[in-house]
């Protein structure tokens, strides 16, 4: 029996029970469904942490105060007088710009309404090393620095917030804890990441945060520096000219360093394997729908070995060689899960779609993502399960003596 009869009587054969193969077929549709969904919801998670964190800056290096992975008594914070140093082209020759930073958490008022945001104190060279850009107005330059200007660039999140827009706001006044500043521009949307959202801050000049927002008990103790890498392969030669620096500012010993230094390749690394272990995960979980497709199909099929004996005996008494029995029953269990399959594979992209759609909704940048490497191991997968769980029952079939065949009732 040659492939092609195997198919077309496999075929007949199923759609004579219409019922129970449709039945047969829907477990496997949600197996592949479920598995195609998950692996696109995980992806698609993977896509927008990574791209959150790379619209952070490129070739960036996180400096914190203090030792993240052993105590180290007394650390000294960060100042701005290590970000200066730190920003030394004869110290450190493969650092292109240094950007300290001041946070906090303040109210933020406008006419009416209210916010709690998070407050940065910045430097002109932050606009640059963070990759931000303007919706509208000017960014803080030296002559802001050097005033203690009262002047604030504010996220979209806030603007629409606030002012329920982000067009035609420069110029308009807001109070920071109480305080009055006027609004200079509007950043750029960057969305949410793992630092938070990046829509949601306000920023004002170093300086003026130093004297009337984020008052530190040392004067010119900064929360983090960014330090942006003169190229993507310079970025491990920085880090060492960063951390020496430090260690001979800080009079460190080696190994008992009171900072930390990450890169984002650190951020990127961790938080894809978060999400792909969440994603193995969250697809192992919709395997198991998959194989009780597959017990679903290998019940229908000792259930149409035992009905169709006699057929079987018939069919090997003008004939039939075990081989061709045992292909007549594979195929049949092979179209089962394949069909499923190629549904279910639609059924999974719909599921992606209202995910997706129900996400923008909600204002929150994800989107689902179906690569084609998820519907091939879907497909081949469903296949295989087809084939797997349907070989007991062929071989049964195969295995039937034409005699005690015909006598059967």
């Amino acid at each position: 029996m040659n492939l092609g009869a195997a198919i077309i009587e496999a075929l007949e054969s199923l759609t004579a029970n219409k019922l129970r193969s449709g039945l047969t077929i829907l477990g496997i549709v949600i197996g592949v469904a479920a598995v195609i969904a998950m692996l696109a919801v995980g992806q698609g998670a993977q896509d927008t942490i990574t791209g959150s964190i790379s619209g952070i800056g490129s070739n960036l290096l996180f400096v914190f105060s203090g030792n993240f992975e052993e105590t180290v008594r007394n650390p000294k914070p960060l100042t701005l007088s290590d970000a200066q140093a730190i920003a030394d082209p004869f110290q450190a020759p493969d650092v292109k710009a240094v950007a300290p930073v001041l946070q906090g958490n303040r109210a933020v008022t406008f006419g009416g309404e209210s916010t709690t945001t998070q407050i940065e104190g910045i430097t002109p060279e932050y606009m640059e090393v963070r990759n931000y850009k303007l919706l509208e107005g000017e960014f803080i330059n030296e002559e802001h620095m050097l005033q203690r200007a009262s002047v604030a660039l504010i996220g979209p999140e806030v603007a629409d917030k606030l002012f329920g827009t982000r067009e035609g706001i420069v110029g308009e006044q807001i109070r920071i804890d109480n305080q009055p500043f006027r609004v200079i521009g509007v950043l750029e949307s960057k969305g949410g990441g793992s630092f938070g959202s990046q829509d949601n801050r306000v920023l004002v000049p170093m300086t003026t945060a130093q004297a009337r927002i984020l008052t530190r008990n040392v004067h010119d103790r900064v929360d983090v520096i960014f330090v942006q890498a003169a190229s993507p392969d310079s970025v491990a030669q920085a880090r060492e000219e960063v951390a020496e620096i430090l260690r001979t500012r800080h009079r460190t010993q080696l190994g008992a360093d009171d900072f930390t230094i990450f890169s984002q390749e650190d951020f990127v690394s961790t938080a894809r394997t978060i999400t792909s272990v969440l994603t193995i995960f969250l697809g192992g979980i919709a395997a198991i729908s998959l194989l009780v497709g597959g017990i679903g199909i290998m019940n229908i099929m000792l259930v149409s070995v035992t009905e169709r004996t006699r057929e079987i005996g018939l069919r090997k008494a003008l004939g039939a060689r075990r081989r061709d029995i045992l292909i007549q029953f594979l195929t049949e269990s092979a179209l089962l899960s394949l069909m499923g399959g190629i549904v279910g594979i639609g059924v999974g992209w719909l599921i992606s779609y209202i995910v997706g759609r129900v996400a923008a909704a909600s204002n929150t940048p994800f989107t689902p993502v179906i690569g084609l490497d998820a519907v091939l191991l879907a497909t081949i997968f469903s296949t295989a399960v087809g084939l797997f769980f349907g070989l007991y029952p062929a071989n049964r079939a195969a295995g039937l003596e034409p005699v005690e065949a015909l006598r059967y009732e």
